[in-house]
């Protein structure tokens, strides 16, 4: 200290001694214009004045609000960490929550005494806690903290731990505090907004959930200002619900939809299919509609013994309410154990969803199809004036022009109506799609999806008709329809056999299809359709003769009979029948020898024939004369056997090309099933998953050695996985693509399932 000070006078003094030149110029001061400054200054003090004023306030607003200790209002503002904070937060030292070992602090309390980080870098929450309380998280947490209620309290991208230790001080006000009913409605605004920051986040969507049903129970004068919900996120029903509809039931009141399905929507154990949340808007409204059907004025509950009674734990767990709502003095009865209600609820629900499921697998394909042609034309009807479409009406108007022009059309126009492009490829999903929204607006197309022997090539054509009226459920026909349609598919390969049609060939199917006693109007119409088409496009024998190749003993003799029965059933065999049966025979690759004596035995035996040698008659015997006969006599033994023959070889040919899986050989016995496929599928998606891609030779083989045709294999398959994981298993590119996710999700469940299978 010494040497310093003795260094500084040292200096000062050699400063002060130092020898000025005479001769140097003395400094003088530039000459200033006093009045003028004079001046400017008094026209400048008002504003400054001002500014002044300005700063002193805010500056005696933050010292006071920083002083606060407690509540602070959403009028007021705060300075904390060198950050403006606005209101509905409490600041100051944290009050204790016990007096007993480790003294728990309140969380929501943010106490300016301690350290505040100069930046928020937690933004993620890494070290944020389950329960965050601001005296126990880290600095840097603080500081990310204040940096979110400085910079609105509206940021998602915020660890959601951050929002909740804002709530709480919310949730703390509202519920311990009892303010009035003015700043209870801001606080509810305020957890409302909050809410939606964070969608997707459970924890939020519950406990800010429970809090406003809380807050709005509080807030409400009688049931009547009380809203079904349909979206909520619980293991219990809400409370709101539990109160209006038990105030219902305590008068005697009659439930309606909306608090119907409420009360099923929230129930823990609904049971919500695909559809009911694919198709939201679609599923409310046809519920309402069923509902009102079968309960026109409402739906009776009886009033239960048990009164209401709640507890809300509070998300911060820091403290419990006891809730025991009253409306107009009176207590509100429990429905919580009521279950005839909910059990009525979910019987229309699943006939809801039953009719949209069609719209709804449609929409999992085509996620931006909702408001097309063909996703309006899905629609159940009752629903078409709730939701029309000028496009639907154009529809109609174009199917009716076209059916009017003789019905036949390219495929790929009627597929391009419906879904505005023109697919390189046919699928069976495809068909059958197109079908199902025609036939809502009343039109049909032929060949049929599900029954024919083959389905249309691109370049071939449909043909269009009116099925007249709304159908629904096309695959709903009857036996005797799809018996009826493959003997007239067997007939057009008989009429095509000598590469044209006559007229009589033409008149005869048509007869035929039109000849068929006990079917409605709606299959004669689709039977003669699809006779048309037959008759329009030339079969293919090879598809028919690959099908078939398999067949064994016992089918191909059906075929035969039924072929033979034909021929028998007017008691005359023409010629040209003969020419025909033998090619088609030809076609199967039986020999067309055969024809004659299937033909001259008027029957074919399942088993072998006997032959037994020609015997000698006795030696001078006459032959009598031939009794001149009448008119032919019917022998209805005869016609019996003819008839029995026919309907063996439907259900034959039926099974030939059923889509309805068996359970491979080859399969193990204890093999897993997944749910919605049977073992068959099982067994082919086990092997599918097994690797990323296949060729179509490859694909095929396996289809084959499951017990499966290729293209039945991959719709059904596709189909499920729609409905089961919202996406298709398998992607038609250059073969085969296996879905990476989905195969992942497979062979896990596979996995899990094998434990339980082998035990």
């Amino acid at each position: 200290m010494e040497r310093n000070r003795d260094a500084i006078l040292s200096d000062s003094s050699r400063s002060l001694h130092t020898p000025v030149d005479e001769n140097k110029p003395k400094y003088q001061p530039p000459k200033q214009d006093y009045a003028a400054i004079v001046k400017a200054g008094r026209a400048s003090s008002a504003d400054l004045s001002q500014v002044a004023d300005r700063k002193e306030r805010a500056r005696s607003a933050t010292r006071k609000a920083t002083r606060r200790a407690g509540w602070v209002p959403s009028s007021e503002s705060v300075s904390i960490g060198g950050r403006e904070i606005g209101g509905m937060i409490y600041v100051g030292t944290p009050p204790r929550l016990n007096d007993y070992g480790y003294r728990d602090k309140c969380r929501a309390y943010i106490d300016p005494s301690l350290s505040v980080a100069r930046e928020g870098t937690d933004k993620v929450g890494n070290y944020m806690p389950y329960w965050p309380g601001y005296s126990e998280i880290p600095s840097q947490c603080r500081a990310t903290y204040l940096d979110w209620l400085a910079g609105g309290r509206s940021d998602p991208s915020y660890d959601p731990g951050y929002m909740f230790l804002y709530f709480y001080g919310l949730e703390r006000r509202f519920v311990l505090d009892q303010p009035l009913d003015a700043e209870k409605r801001e606080i509810l605004q305020e957890v409302r907004r909050l809410k939606s920051l964070y969608p997707d986040n459970g924890s939020v969507q519950r406990y800010l959930g429970e809090f406003i049903q809380l807050a709005q129970l509080s807030l409400v004068n009688d049931d009547s200002d009380l809203e079904p919900v349909f979206d909520y996120r619980g293991w219990e029903l809400p409370l709101l619900l539990k109160v209006a509809i038990g105030s219902r039931a305590g008068r005697g009141e009659l439930l309606s939809a909306d608090w119907a399905l409420s009360w099923l929507l929230c129930h823990p154990e609904r049971r919500l299919r695909t559809p009911a949340t694919r198709c939201v808007e679609e599923f409310h409204a046809l519920f309402r509609l069923r509902f009102e059907e079968r309960f026109p004025g409402g739906l009776k509950v009886n009033k239960p013994r048990k009164v209401l009674k709640s507890t809300y734990q509070s998300a911060s767990s820091e403290f419990q309410a006891q809730i025991e709502p009253t409306l107009d003095g009176a207590k509100v009865p429990d429905i919580s154990g009521l279950r005839k209600p909910v059990e009525i609820a979910q019987e229309i629900a699943d006939e809801v969803m039953d009719d949209l499921d069609k719209l709804s697998r449609y929409l999992g394909r085509n996620p931006d199809g909702r408001g097309s042609v063909e996703a309006q034309a899905l629609l159940p009807q009752e629903l078409w004036e709730l939701f029309p479409s000028e496009e639907l009406e154009r529809l109609k108007a174009w199917a009716a022009e076209r059916v009017g022009s003789g019905g036949l059309i390219p495929v790929l126009d009627v597929v391009e109506r419906l879904e505005g492009t023109r697919p390189e490829k046919l699928s069976k999903r495809i068909l059958t799609g197109a079908a199902d929204a025609l036939a809502r607006i009343g039109y049909g197309f032929a060949p049929d999806p599900r029954f024919a022997l083959r389905s249309p090539k691109l370049d071939e054509p449909v043909v269009l008709f009116e099925l007249g009226e709304s159908v629904g459920q096309l695959e709903n026909v009857s036996d005797d329809y799809r018996a009826a349609l493959i003997e007239a598919a067997l007939g057009s390969f008989v009429a095509h056999a000598d590469g044209q049609i006559t007229e009589s060939e033409r008149k005869s199917l048509l007869a035929k299809a039109t000849d068929v006693d006990g079917f409605s109007g709606q299959e004669y119409r689709r039977l003669a359709a699809n006779v048309e088409w037959m008759l329009a496009v030339a079969p293919d024998v090879a598809l028919l003769r690959r099908k078939l190749k398999d067949t064994g003993p016992e089918a191909m003799a059906s075929i035969r009979s039924a072929l033979v029965a034909a021929a028998h059933a007017d008691g005359v065999i023409q010629s040209e029948e003969v020419a025909g049966i033998e090619k088609i025979y030809k076609a199967l690759g039986l020999d067309p020898a055969l024809v004659y004596s299937d033909l001259h035995a008027g029957d074919v035996s399942d088993g072998p024939v006997r032959v037994r040698a020609a015997e000698p008659g006795a030696a001078g015997e006459t032959i009598p004369d031939e009794t001149p006969s009448g008119l032919p006599k019917l022998d209805a033994a005869r016609i019996a056997a003819i008839q029995s023959d026919t309907a063996r070889v439907s259900s034959v040919l039926g099974d030939i090309f059923d889509d309805t899986p068996e359970v491979p050989e080859d399969a193990e016995p204890n093999e897993t099933v997944l749910g919605g496929l049977d073992a068959k599928h099982s067994h082919l998606v086990k092997a599918l998953i097994a690797q990323d891609h296949w060729t179509e030779e490859a694909f095929e083989e396996l289809c084959r050695a499951t017990g499966l045709l290729a293209s039945g294999a991959i719709e059904d398959i596709n189909e499920w996985a729609y409905d089961s994981y919202d996406e298709a298993l398998l992607d038609e590119y250059d073969g085969y693509d296996v879905s990476p996710d989905l195969a992942a999700q497979l062979k896990k469940k596979f996995e899990e399932e094998m434990p339980h299978v082998e035990a």
